[in-house]
């Protein structure tokens, strides 16, 4: 994996002279895009510095961080092994496009029950899983600790330094807090959440170095994985207007609050807003069929 700079595309002006422009993240790789290429750039030079070989992390039914663990792990000779939160799953992975992508790419599946998952930090669970399967670097939950913000905080380069507002969305909070520390003191960076709640500000300012920044907690359309028609329909009618997919979990929730705080007049006249596009893609598939067995319209973007 190299460090690479993804490119600012202006999506529009609206009015008040306000402009618009994405930074599309979600380029950088196929399977390791957006944040996760981020998260993981550093976590994986601290694992071959350690001498690890495999690779152990944490995920849902449709993580991003699962996939793109597995690819990552997979292109820089790691074993990968994921803890998938429901034991349900284990028979149903033929059928889901993120665990199948996953196993293609040599990740093995350990099924543990919706309890033993909220125990997933416990040092005893931990060290469970070590006896379990060996030696392994650990990489949390969505990725993010001290390597993955280090790495998150090249998301912005000299480039960016004109805009005045950076907005991203927030699931774990390592991504915001790469932004936070990489902007400039006359930036206001703006994260939007996609679990319901407010409970992110501390785990924020466990990394963040400084205060320009603010959770905009009004756009999580009933919280995490939640979608309805409303959300649907953007994605759909951005995709045609500006040719940019958006995913349904993430950077879709963030690009609508953004654009309806523009119509509020949230943002001074003359703003330059620059959304980032943590990609996700992935995820639309799955997300997709769960939508076709609730015969709710379906995402249509090319992914």
């Amino acid at each position: 994996m190299v460090n690479l700079n993804s490119k600012n595309q202006k999506i529009t002006t609206f009015k008040n002279e306000i402009s618009l422009f994405i930074k599309r993240e979600d380029l950088l790789h196929p399977y390791v895009s957006g944040n996760k290429f981020r998260k993981l750039k550093y976590n994986l030079i601290e694992a071959k510095n350690q001498g690890k070989t495999t690779l152990l992390t944490f995920g849902g039914a449709f993580s991003n961080h699962i996939i793109a663990v597995a690819a990552a792990g997979k292109e820089n000779g790691f074993k990968t092994i994921g803890i998938i939160r429901g034991e349900e799953l284990k028979d149903q992975v033929d059928d889901n496009p993120t665990l199948a992508k996953a196993q293609e790419f040599g990740m093995i599946f350990d099924f543990i029950s919706r309890e033993e998952y909220r125990i997933k930090n416990n040092p005893d669970f931990i060290e469970k899983l070590t006896e379990k399967f060996g030696d392994f670097y650990f990489i949390p939950e969505g990725g993010t600790n001290d390597m993955a913000v280090k790495g998150c905080q090249e998301i912005l380069t000299e480039k960016d330094d004109d805009f005045d507002f950076i907005c991203c969305a927030v699931g774990t909070g390592g991504t915001i807090s790469g932004l936070i520390n990489s902007s400039k003191d006359c930036q206001k960076v703006l994260g939007f959440p996609a679990l319901k709640g407010d409970f992110l500000q501390e785990d924020i300012r466990k990394f963040a170095n400084k205060d320009n920044w603010e959770l905009i907690t009004d756009y999580h359309f009933g919280g995490y994985a939640k979608i309805d028609e409303k959300l649907i329909h953007f994605i759909n009618d951005f995709y045609i207007k500006y040719n940019i997919p958006l995913d349904p979990i993430y950077t879709s929730k963030m690009t609508f609050g953004v654009i309806d705080l523009i119509e509020k007049e949230y943002f001074p006249p003359k703003s330059k807003i620059l959304l980032i596009h943590t990609g996700g893609l992935q995820g639309v598939n799955g997300m997709n069929a769960v939508l076709r067995k609730k015969n709710i319209t379906q995402i249509n973007i090319d992914v």
